[in-house]
């Protein structure tokens, strides 16, 4: 948790985008498990914690925009809850730690809410994610949870995303502190890479690591031979020499900020000629990407720019024929990156995603906003100082995917399908590393370097 100025400071801000009406920030309740009083590791709503700090289940917040008005709205613990929790500071308490000096009994939220609809008064939300969410909205708003989508707040949606995109000096650190959480579950990794483990054995041991120093991982961790599938979270197969491991995995720090890195290496921990060949096409264009990055770039300037280099790779290889240009320009790096170059980071994974959208001008994209429920479109994200994005290219020789561009007659002249049949067994590769924006350029979040060029990873896979 931060010092209550910041969290004050974040939502008068906030007050002032929005105006007028009141915005409405549930947090999360806790999620049942198998029977209702054993609950999954709770997971606070990231943006009711960025501007009321607390990390505790059922508490609502709102923020009047008209009078200026804060208040938090939960239950005290009582004494048979206590038996099983021990004793809890009051809401009041809690609310004091972030500035906060009026609470209330959840009860009486409902009745405040209809009493400002009643009145014509804006209530502004974020779409919501959860179905306990939905479910909660749907009651203190009197609309059906299959329309709350039709009511949320564009304004709340922008203002939200534009304030949490770019981090502040202490929220980097906080970012920092999640570095080495991923540094050291990614090391531990490389060290169990051998022929014999179990997927999940790893997945497991770097999980604890994540549990050990913060709260825990930032996302379900990928550990995976078949790279391939990009979010592969089976996790049983038994490590094959000559096969590569895929490991995507990161930590939240105690503040609830995330890492996220990738690295690929062979399980024997020597590459073969073929996959160190991939492995240098996909490690160049990461290493481009971490020299380009700039304030006030647009995020598809530096997407096209790593398929750029990846493409120039393959040309090399004979895998892909005539120029680069020509076969981004085709889409067929498509078939070999499905996916974006790299996302925000901060309190979430996928920062921000969970609602709004990302634009150097959010009115090009209000329509859009209106009617999309996540901020996945990236084509109009200006990046500037204090993002924090991930740099991942990657290369993925998916059969399904080969054939179905084959079949379809896509790419004729440009991929070289034949070519590409001595690489259906291959997998995949991902480097991955989390890139702050900075007032003159860019740097790569931590203090040290996860082990990623060949020699590095030779030097400790496995040992």
């Amino acid at each position: 948790m931060f010092s209550a100025k910041t969290y004050t400071a974040r939502r008068r801000e906030l007050r002032t985008k929005i105006g007028q009406g009141i915005i409405l920030l549930p947090g999360n309740n806790l999620a049942p498990n198998n029977y209702p009083n054993n609950a999954y590791y709770f997971r606070q709503d990231s943006t009711f914690r960025y501007y009321f700090g607390l990390n505790v289940p059922a508490v609502v917040g709102i923020i009047d925009a008209d009078s200026g008005e804060e208040a938090l709205y939960g239950d005290d613990f009582t004494v048979e809850d206590i038996i099983w929790t021990g004793p809890q500071p009051t809401l009041h308490d809690m609310g004091a730690e972030v500035g906060v000096a009026k609470t209330f009994p959840l009860a009486d939220l409902a009745p405040r809410l209809r009493k400002a609809i009643a009145l014509g008064r804006k209530i502004h939300y974020l779409p919501p994610y959860r179905g306990e969410t939905k479910l909660l909205l749907s009651e203190l708003l009197g609309i059906k949870p299959a329309a709350l989508h039709d009511y949320k707040s564009v304004d709340l949606m922008f203002a939200v995303a534009e304030m949490r995109e770019k981090k502040s000096a202490e929220e980097i650190e906080a970012m920092e502190r999640a570095f080495h959480i991923g540094y050291e579950m990614h090391t531990l990794a490389m060290k169990m890479c051998r022929p014999g483990i179990i997927e999940r054995e790893i997945a497991g041991a770097i999980e604890g690591v994540a549990k050990s120093m913060g709260q825990g991982v930032s996302f379900p961790s990928i550990v995976s031979q078949h790279g391939e599938t990009l979010h592969n979270l089976n996790a049983e197969g038994v490590l094959e020499e000559g096969r590569l491991l895929l490991c995507d995995a990161g930590g939240e720090s105690i503040e609830g900020y995330c890492s996220d890195h990738t690295r690929t290496y062979p399980v024997r921990g020597r590459f073969t000629q073929k996959q160190r060949e991939i492995y240098e096409i996909v490690l160049a264009a990461h290493d481009h990407v971490a020299r380009i990055v700039k304030p006030h770039m647009m995020y598809t300037e530096v997407h096209n720019a790593a398929y750029m280099v990846l493409a120039e790779g393959l040309v090399g290889l004979g895998l892909l024929k005539g120029s680069a240009a020509d076969a981004v320009a085709a889409g067929a790096m498509t078939m070999l990156m499905p996916h974006g170059l790299g996302h925000g980071l901060g309190m979430d994974v996928h920062d921000c995603e969970a609602m709004g959208e990302r634009s150097f001008d959010f009115s090009s994209i209000a329509e859009r906003a209106a009617q999309s429920g996540t901020c996945i479109y990236r084509a109009a994200w200006r990046i500037e100082p204090g993002t924090i994005l991930t740099d991942e290219p990657g290369l993925y020789f998916i059969p399904a995917l080969i054939d179905k561009c084959r079949a379809e007659g896509l790419y004729k002249g440009i991929v070289d399908y034949d070519a590409l049949e001595a690489y259906r067994d291959f997998g995949g590769i991902r480097i991955e590393d989390d890139i702050l924006v900075t007032e003159t350029g860019s740097r790569i979040l931590g203090d040290r370097k996860i082990p990623a060029t060949v020699e590095e990873l030779e030097a400790i896979v496995g040992k």
